[in-house]
């Protein structure tokens, strides 16, 4: 059933991470009513930060992306934008084009959600096409109806709501496998006995850093130890104790000396962590007001999600009520 040809108005989105709030920021910009969902606390996706309470104070952990890359013209622009307000800053020890955010990494995300509308805590569980328009199911409930629908989460997420309106989309989505990652998180009550801040490519652990020693942190001594794509993979379904416990063992024996005391640790496994990317850039189906947009279309960077997300918010914008001589569309960034 076809949703009717009047003007498009209203967006849903599905996801709260940078491609669903860059998509959000451009489409907003030209005029259009948007709302996010995401199942999360809060916006970020994997730009996440997490918290823990300590007896040296609140340690703060990055355990998602580390940092971000800036090379694309338009997305320099925001940053400085950024930088000028205080919320982001070069952090030349993990590259020459890494930045961070401030005072932790969802801080620029959140920067864009907080200017929409969004409903967290709900997961979504499906999406219907009606005569009036889109609905957006979620655990708490029925949504719309939206003029225009799209899904901005990874891959394996994105396909399955797909699938049931547009397969050929669907199937693109189907067709990427993200690495998972286990990440551990530990506060010390003492600085950990290494000259670096950054551990890279040791073994079973692809990166491990000290978060306080980041531009605009403070606070106890807080290191993030994430496990490889193959280790994390072998070990996808242990419990979090056990996952906890061995990448501390882990960490302690690539850095050949004990860790100092642990005040408080903690460990997230992100399922979908890093894709390798369709070099795609953003996928639009105009006849049905459908569109996927994220960082497995285009590449595994924090920038690649920003410019899919606007990529598909142009596609939309200047011609969402034209006709096409094809439904799907796709553009490269």
């Amino acid at each position: 059933m076809l949703i009717s040809p009047a003007r498009v108005k209203t967006v849903a989105i599905v996801g709260a991470g940078m491609a669903g709030v860059s998509c959000a920021q451009t489409l907003a910009a030209q005029g259009y009513s948007v709302r996010l969902f995401d199942k999360g606390r809060g916006p970020g996706g994997r730009m996440a930060t997490r918290r823990i309470e300590t007896a040296q104070g609140d340690a703060h952990f990055d355990h998602g992306a580390q940092y971000f890359t800036v090379r694309d013209p338009g997305f320099h622009a925001v940053v400085k934008d950024w930088q000028s307000r205080g919320l982001a800053e070069p952090w030349p020890l993990a590259g020459p084009d890494a930045w961070v955010s401030k005072p932790s990494m969802k801080a620029v995300v959140n920067d864009f959600s907080c200017r929409h509308d969004v409903i967290f805590g709900e997961q979504v569980r499906g999406l219907a096409r009606t005569e009036q328009g889109w609905q957006v199911m979620t655990s708490a409930g029925s949504h719309g109806p939206f003029d225009a629908m799209i899904v901005a989460v990874p891959a394996e997420q994105a396909a399955p709501l797909l699938a049931l309106h547009d397969l050929e989309i669907a199937q693109k989505a189907m067709h990427i496998r993200s690495q998972p990652c286990w990440a551990a998180m530990f506060a010390f009550a003492a600085p950990l006995a290494v000259s670096q801040d950054i551990i890279r490519g040791q073994g079973s652990i692809c990166w491990a850093a000290r978060n306080n020693a980041k531009p605009g942190r403070s606070g106890p001594e807080a290191w993030v130890v994430q496990a490889s794509g193959q280790w994390s993979a072998a070990h996808i379904d242990d419990g979090k104790d056990r996952v906890l416990a061995e990448l501390a063992c882990i960490f302690e024996r690539e850095i050949a000396m004990p860790l100092p005391r642990i005040l408080a640790s903690s460990v997230h496994r992100w399922r979908f962590a890093l894709s390798a990317g369709a070099q795609i850039g953003a996928l639009w189906n105009a006849d049905i007001r459908l569109g996927a947009c994220g960082d497995w279309l285009l590449g595994p960077r924090v920038e690649c999600a920003w410019l899919s997300g606007k990529a598909l918010a142009d596609l939309i914008g200047p011609s969402a009520n034209q006709d096409r001589s094809s439904p799907l569309k796709s553009r490269g960034v």
